[in-house]
């Protein structure tokens, strides 16, 4: 079985995700060429934007490690993104019993209320298993990382209930949601979201892609936009012209791609999360189901993408400040374009960049320190498992370790019975945010309808006249 599993994990999401898309097509009595032909189209995408995400990164990283280097500020754990990372997590032996747990407590959950959320997302099952790993290595204790993994799932779950209809507003995809670890995040940026509501000068604004575009003109479109942000970088780099105008026009065509691709998103998941929001609501009357996917349904909001790229330099500058203070060791490299706090921004603010920059910079330190914290522990997995060639004297981690300040509290909560119960302050006073930030997103989401009803209104009052 274990053989099993790990085959059919090791085709990758593009092909994984699709073959489960396919059967819950035909599960919820979709024609089976319109099913197959949506599972394909959703591997095409996500093959897409792994594509263009990895020319992002590749035009953008000779600019990075330039303006690293001319600091002359050596840091001794290196960022090696989330490929390696997962490697490591399932190479953990009781890595497959997260599966089970995962699909067991969402069919419970369902079945008794407590979400309307059928996550598909298999492939992100990894992340709870990295959890339960760093909680095993410093616990000893297999059962109580099965726990605080189970722990995880209940809290994917939840906020994938409390984000779906800005998930789908934002993804043009209706009955959509994502139920990953990263979401998390909002449980911090939306107090930071309110906070800002007071601050002069900052409340009024609310700019978004298509607003800048408004407001800038040629500026606001994604080619420009990429390229003065892509020579911003690489100038910051002391780049020579060449490799300046050569991460202009590379950043450029990424900005420009990723809408592309979103749609190719958008054709796949729509007539199924349609049809499988049809086929549960006639099964269990008055309830609106959805469905939990990836992350990358929201590729296509430009938002996410100049945001990511802006904060670069930021990260690389507090990296070394924090750095100088002892505090951090990391370098972000692999993990650069921190995705993982760019989309819960995004959702927070439905896209406001103003916000959104803000929030990335308030931020940036609890990812860099929370990172170079794991990373011993990273380092000794990668060693004891030899799933990665670690040179003396050097680290390794995860910089863009998505909800960083969740899997913190879990870990310091698992250590419950060595150090009592004041290591449970920190998840009790997450779990008080996250009931807030419910209430919060729910308000935001009622203030939004009526905003885009108004609109509505205005729009055909004009046709009429």
């Amino acid at each position: 079985m274990e053989s099993i599993i790990h085959y059919i994990l090791d085709l990758g999401a593009a092909v994984f995700l699709p073959i489960i898309m396919i059967a819950i097509g035909l599960g919820v009595k979709m024609k089976p060429k319109k099913a197959i032909i949506c599972g394909l189209t959703l591997g095409i995408a996500f093959v897409a934007i792994n594509v263009v995400l990895g020319f992002m990164f590749t035009t953008i990283s000779p600019a990075a490690t330039a303006f690293v280097k001319n600091t002359g500020i050596a840091l001794k754990t290196v960022d090696v993104g989330w490929s390696p990372v997962a490697s490591i997590s399932w190479a953990w032996p009781y890595a497959l019993l997260v599966f089970p747990i995962q699909i067991g407590l969402n069919i419970l959950m369902l079945a008794f209320g407590w979400t309307n959320c059928l996550n598909v997302d298999m492939w992100n099952v990894w992340g709870k298993i990295f959890t339960a790993t760093l909680v095993v290595s410093l616990t000893g204790s297999v059962p109580v990382a099965l726990l605080i993994a189970a722990v995880q799932v209940v809290f994917e779950l939840k906020c994938a209930d409390i984000m779906e209809k800005t998930i789908s507003s934002l993804a043009k995809i209706p009955n959509v949601t994502c139920a990953h670890v990263m979401n998390l995040e909002c449980v911090i940026l939306a107090p930071i979201n309110r906070m800002l509501d007071f601050i002069p000068g900052i409340n009024n604004i609310n700019i978004d892609a298509d607003k800048l575009k408004e407001k800038i003109g040629i500026f606001g479109e994604n080619s420009v936009m990429g390229f003065l942000v892509g020579v911003f970088i690489a100038t910051l780099g002391k780049c020579s012209v060449k490799v300046i105008l050569q991460t202009g026009v590379g950043i450029a065509a990424a900005l420009v791609l990723f809408p592309i691709v979103a749609n190719f998103f958008i054709e796949a998941l729509g007539p199924i999360a349609e049809s499988a929001g049809s086929f549960m609501r006639n099964k269990y009357k008055g309830r609106n189901f959805y469905i939990g996917v990836d992350w990358s349904v929201l590729g296509g909001r430009t938002e996410l993408w100049v945001v990511s790229i802006l904060i670069v330099p930021v990260e690389l500058v507090l990296a070394i400040v924090l750095a100088k203070f002892g505090i951090n060791s990391v370098l972000p490299l692999a993990a650069i374009i921190n995705i993982g706090a760019t989309i819960p921004a995004l959702l927070v603010t439905r896209g406001n960049i103003v916000r959104m920059f803000i929030m990335q910079v308030i931020t940036t330190p609890i990812y860099l320190v929370v990172s170079s914290l794991f990373a011993p522990i990273i380092t000794k997995l990668a060693i004891e498992q030899k799933t990665l060639d670690v040179p003396a004297g050097q680290f390794l981690t995860f910089y863009g370790t998505e909800g960083p300040e969740l899997r913190w509290a879990l870990i310091k909560a698992a250590n419950l019975m060595q150090e009592g119960v004041i290591v449970l302050i920190p998840i009790i006073v997450f779990t008080l945010l996250f009931i807030w930030t419910a209430k919060y997103m729910k308000k935001k989401d009622e203030q939004f309808e009526i905003e885009e009803n108004l609109e509505t209104q205005v729009v055909e009052t004009e046709v009429v006249d």
